[in-house]
């Protein structure tokens, strides 16, 4: 196993370690967990396509672009109401 060494601020280190320490874990161990839980973009991307095509092949749900940009459109303003960004 190799190290790195991540520049980050304090405040989000301290809070990093709070947070792993509060479930028994080290910065490190919590970090490779959290690293082994996250999705690259192109993991979303296949994950996405692949739910796409069970709900088509389920109940024939076939969303076009235009329809997929709106549900994201306000998916992003839902997600913006409750975050207050």
């Amino acid at each position: 196993m190799s190290d790195a060494n991540v520049r980050i601020p304090h405040e989000a280190k301290d809070r990093l370690a709070a947070i792993a320490a509060a479930e028994g874990l080290s910065l490190r161990a919590y970090l490779a967990r959290l690293a082994e839980t996250l999705l690259t973009p192109a993991e979303r991307a296949e994950r996405a396509a692949q739910a796409l095509a069970a709900l088509k092949s389920w109940n024939g749900y076939a969303p076009t672009p235009a329809q997929q940009q709106d549900l994201d459109s306000e998916l992003d303003r839902r997600l913006a109401q409750v975050t207050g960004r």
